[in-house]
Formats: C-alpha cells, structure tokens, sequence
C-alpha cells in the first residue's frame, strides 16, 4: 500500500479540551481576547488545515523521501549563518548558528522572536564534506523565509540552530555521542540562547531527530519551558515502532536502515582522530567492530555506539538497544508538555510511520498528519520551495510569537558561576562561548550515500 498514490486529506488530532489563550486582539490592540488553542490554529494558522497535494512524480512516501536526500536544493533557500561554538561543562562542543549574520547589517530589536531550531540525524553532512546541519534543506525551506525582512515578505525574526556535537562540522571534543532521547546538550545551548536574548520570545523548530529531542525537552522542562511554542516536523514519537519499521523488510533494512546506520558510522570516521585521545574511553574500545563493516544497518549503529554513548550517564549505558529505544521516545511524554505544541507527520513516512493519532488527552498538543509527503519531503508541485509544511510551521510561529500572551511562568534563573552559564538548580550543567566559527552559506550540494540530507 505504501507504493500507492498519496491522497490529499489530513488527519488533525485536536485536544479534547484545548487550552484557552489570551491573544492580542485584531479589533483592539489595548483588549486582548481569550480564544482556544484550535480557534487560534484554525484562524491564525489556516494552512495547517490545507490539503497536500504532492507533486504528480512524487506520488508516494519512498519517491518523496528520496527526492529529499539526492535533490539538489543548493541555489534556493540560501541562508547566511554566523557560526559559535559552544562548550559544555563535560567537555562537548555544539556548533550554534546564528542568522540572519552580523554582516547582512540588519537591526534587530531586542524583542525580536528567535526561533531555535534542531536539525535530523546525521545534520545533513556527507562524508565527502564538511558541510553544516544549518545546510538541510528542509530546514532552510523555513528558516529562509522566516529571517528574510518584512518587506521583502519575510516574518523578520532570527533563528539559531544547534547543531549536535561532532556532526557537520563541529568538533568532537569529549568521548560522547549524541542521540534520539539526549536532551541537555540543547538544554545548555537554551542557557545560552536565553541569556543572550532575554527579551525576546523563543519558539522551538524541530526536524526528525531534533523534533524527537524538542518533544522531549519541551515535556521535562513542564511549567518551567523557556520556550513559548514548539513545532516538531517529522518526529520519530515511537522509536520502537520505528526500528522495527525499519527492520521489518528486505527493501526498507537495505534502503533505509542501512543509510541511515552508514551515514552514522561516516560521522565516527570523521572523528576517528579525535575519539583515540581518549584511548581509555569506552567509546575508543567500541570502534573496531564498527569500523570492522563498509556498511551498517541503524540498529546495528545504535548496539555498538548510540545506547552506550548518546548521553550522558544516568541513564546512559543502556542494557539493549530496546531499552535505549524506549527511552528515547516521545510519544509517552506528551502529558507534560505545557506549552502550545504542533506536531506536523506524514502518513506514508517510511523512517517514522507512526505517531500519536488520536491523542486528545493534552490541552496544548495539536497533530496533524496528511496522508503524503514521505520522511522531511512533502513536495508539491510548484516547484522546489513548494514543500507543505513551510506555510503552516511560518503561520504558527508568527501567531504564537506575536498574538499569544502567556502568562508569567517559573523559569528557573541562569547565571555565571566559576566561569561557566549555569541554571540554578542544575549546576551540573554549564556552557561558555569559546570560539568563533566563521560565517558561511547554508547551502551545499549532497554528496555521499542516500538519505545524507535527512
């Protein structure tokens, strides 16, 4: 059934009782108004209602998904980032990527909304190159427009991407990998985010991997959320549904599993230098039997590396990869979350076939799934900017950042401590600006094994 034609309809989960919200008011900028969660998407938000209408040669989930990871996007969406890089209490660095750059000249108000984004699994980097999360072009078919000015149609914010350390660029500096259910390297890069713009409002962008990570992230932190929205695009939710999705045929072990496991193990060569300075580390003693295969499958990947080494410890080393799978979920956190939160998934996602459809029990969680668009594709036909959710994630990020006021909220206070941006109450967490990584653009052709860009 999966090599049939997508139908166009979506399938929208609202909560059971949404939450109530005071927005600014269109008729009267001095009296806000109370309307529903659903109210605000279905007014303010209308796209998300629209149908997705794929492209007539990318009639199914596996051509959208491909089309995804070898099409060449390197002359549309272009964004200019200027790189930091970032280090972390346990010796870790992350790359954070600020745009629009220093250079453009723009002028920014303190005030301006600042979208933090988290990119998918490998960042976008082949092997071949040295090219940077903030270059995937799902993520800049939104972020380009939504830092592009005003008047040339844009929303005018900024955005930040944190990319993972050791991917795409960013050097692996500690004996620590990353992965589906680690959530304190963003926490830490949100430390310094927030610091850096304490007057504006933050709203969180997630793709694939990261979606998983902000789902996660946005549920631990409860009431206490320095963001004040979330949009998660093509998450994972269930990561034992998906592995065994993946495993489950010859075509999807050898097409997917294997790509996806491949391009993680051309992230660990990169860095094979850097890994045997800690010869000691269990990470450096997990190396042979990975590099000992040209090829692994995603399971394969996540039993020598990712449930030994995605995290810190607790909870890291995990007993088996099901264990560490269950862990990384999200779909059991959604009763935490407290903040608006979109979730936007296709149906026909061959890598992430599930989510949590029928999920109504949360007042602040709303999913819609359309019916095509395959895993980070959605390819319609007006060409390759024309990708479905750019205008429902661009619609409920101007609504949630400049109509929804929320009331005050107990976010815990960040600080400087011996050197380190530390959270009261966490201070075994820290991070401080130790470089700059220059400014380039985001934007690259793929090079390397399939599903590279996802």
């Amino acid at each position: 059934m999966a090599f049939l034609r997508s139908s166009s309809r979506s399938k929208v989960t609202w909560p059971r009782q949404p939450a109530q919200l005071a927005v600014q008011s269109r008729s009267s900028i001095e009296n806000p108004e109370t309307i529903s969660l659903r109210t605000l998407i279905e007014t303010r938000c209308p796209s998300v209602l629209t149908p997705f209408k794929p492209a007539w040669w990318l009639f199914n989930g596996h051509l959208q998904t491909w089309y995804a990871s070898i099409g060449d996007f390197s002359q549309v969406d272009l964004v200019v980032y200027d790189r930091k890089l970032l280090q972390l209490k346990d010796g870790g660095t992350l790359g954070i990527d600020f745009t629009p750059p220093a250079k453009a000249g723009r002028v920014l108000a303190e005030t301006t909304p600042v979208i933090v984004v988290l990119h998918g699994l490998t960042g976008g980097a082949p092997i071949e190159t040295a090219c940077i999360g903030s270059h995937e072009a799902y993520l800049r078919n939104i972020v380009a427009p939504a830092v592009a000015p005003v008047e040339e149609g844009g929303l005018g914010y900024r955005a930040v991407v944190v990319t993972c350390r050791g991917c795409a660029g960013v050097p692996l500096t500690s004996p620590q990998f990353y992965g589906l259910s680690h959530t304190d390297d963003f926490r830490q890069a949100m430390f310094y985010i927030a610091e850096k713009y304490p007057r504006a409002p933050i709203l969180g962008l997630g793709f694939s991997l990261g979606a998983n990570i902000l789902a996660r992230y946005v549920a631990e932190e409860g009431e206490s959320c320095r963001l004040v929205s979330a949009c998660a695009v093509g998450s994972p939710w269930d990561v034992v549904k998906s592995s065994k999705n993946l495993e489950a045929t010859w075509f999807s072990r050898l097409v997917y599993s294997k790509s996806l496991g491949t391009n993680l193990k051309n992230v660990i060569v990169r860095h094979l230098d850097s890994i045997r300075k800690f010869p000691d580390a269990r990470l450096a003693q997990a190396l042979p039997p990975v590099l000992a295969r040209s090829r692994l499958t995603g399971i394969q990947f996540d039993m020598f590396i990712t449930m030994h080494f995605g995290g810190s410890s607790p909870p890291f080393p995990f007993s088996d990869v099901q264990a560490y799978y269950a862990h990384a979920s999200s779909h059991d956190k959604i009763d935490a979350i407290r903040i608006p939160f979109l979730g936007l998934s296709a149906g026909d996602d061959p890598i992430a076939p599930w989510a949590p459809q029928g999920y109504d029990h949360n007042e602040w969680f709303t999913l819609v799934v359309t019916c095509g668009g395959g895993h980070m594709g959605w390819f319609q036909s007006g060409g390759l900017t024309d990708r479905w959710p750019k205008r429902p994630a661009l619609e409920w990020l101007k609504a949630t950042a400049e109509d929804v006021i929320l009331g005050p909220r107990n976010v815990p206070v960040i600080e400087w401590k011996d050197g380190w941006l530390v959270e009261i109450g966490k201070e075994h967490l820290g991070c401080r600006e130790i470089g700059d990584g220059g400014t380039f653009q985001g934007a690259t052709k793929k090079a390397g094994d399939l599903m590279a860009g996802l």
